[in-house]
């Protein structure tokens, strides 16, 4: 059977050339941003699913909170060890699967990690995860695309050159997911290396059902990394704040 596109682009070297080589300060500006508003106790224990290699992780955990991060990739969660302390942990888990029950007072989903699953019970799996390991009144922040502006404003074909690594980027969209074709070519390939990224197209509606099915009430929603107001049409971004009111 053939993996999940996720699987291997996750785990590639280039993935993470092509979206994480940027300034480390907008990561820190955004979690300061979320701090501020959150105003979590000293100490607090949180959780950051699909952490990837743990930017948003150690942020959080160099401000004094107990961060654990989780992520589907190795590779990953073997670079994000390298920063590891003893208020900073990583563990390679599927977030579709159940981890730790009723203990974080904070989960967070950064960067559009979300949606990538084939079937809609795998992503209320996903959703269940976070709920259970969210003590009763705990918080979690989903930061996700918003449909309306990305369908407005998407770009067709693209081109970026990363330290001499040439990514051609083909960009579409059906009635329930996005695509990204994106062709790496670079002088070390005998060929260039071709994955396909495929996520849904999830509405705040969507995601109000799926939070409200396990105990999850949205309280806040924003349309940016500036926390601006959310606006269905003009808003980049769709980032959630929901808290656990029920078991």
């Amino acid at each position: 059977m053939q993996q999940p596109w996720f699987k291997n682009w996750f785990n590639s070297p280039y993935y993470h050339q092509l979206y994480f080589q940027r300034d480390e300060t907008e990561a820190a500006a955004f979690i300061n941003k979320l701090i501020d508003y959150l105003k979590p106790s000293e100490g607090s224990s949180m959780l950051d699913v699909a952490c990837g290699k743990g930017r948003h992780s150690l942020h959080l955990a160099n401000k004094g909170y107990d961060v654990t991060g989780i992520d589907l990739s190795e590779d990953s969660i073997a670079e994000a060890l390298r920063s590891e302390s003893d208020h900073l942990h990583f563990y390679q888990h599927d977030m579709r699967l159940p981890f730790w029950i009723n203990y974080f007072g904070y989960a967070f989903n950064f960067f559009t990690s979300f949606g990538y699953f084939r079937t809609q019970r795998e992503n209320d799996n996903a959703i269940r995860t976070i709920s259970q390991a969210l003590r009763p009144g705990g918080i979690f922040v989903m930061d996700y695309l918003n449909v309306h502006y990305a369908e407005d404003h998407q770009v067709h074909r693209s081109d970026k050159e990363i330290d001499d690594v040439v990514f051609l980027i083909t960009k579409w969209f059906d009635e329930t997911h996005f695509y990204k074709k994106i062709e790496v070519e670079d002088e070390k390939l005998s060929e260039p290396l071709i994955y396909t990224e495929k996520v849904a197209k999830f509405s705040l509606g969507d995601f109000t059902d799926m939070f409200a099915y396990r105990g999850l009430q949205i309280k806040e929603v924003f349309g940016d990394y500036n926390f601006k107001h959310y606006n269905v049409k003009t808003s980049p971004r769709l980032i959630m704040i929901a808290e656990k009111v029920r078991v």
